[in-house]
């Protein structure tokens, strides 16, 4: 595989724009933002991101952080860390 920013993404990286940097700053959530993969870090951008709508990415943002809070769930799904402290 490819290696690419030091991870082993072979899709494009998506760059975390401001509204969302902030978002996770005034939050405080930008912690575990950075705890997660990086394939996790990568989709949650581009879903939010990809959005055509205001609205739709604030609601995608929201979901986010709540997520991110409960620290459980990626993407409405059961998620723990592994074990060894990589994801």
């Amino acid at each position: 595989m490819r290696e690419r920013d030091g991870s082993r993404l072979r899709r494009p990286r998506h760059e975390m724009p401001d509204f969302v940097r902030e978002a996770l700053m005034a939050s405080g959530l930008m912690p575990r933002y950075l705890e997660r993969p990086p394939y996790q870090q990568n989709d949650y951008i581009g879903w939010i991101t990809q959005a055509r709508r205001d609205d739709t990415r604030q609601k995608r943002l929201q979901q986010m952080l709540d997520e991110l809070a409960r620290g459980d769930v990626y993407m409405k799904m059961p998620w723990r860390p592994s074990a060894s402290g990589r994801a």
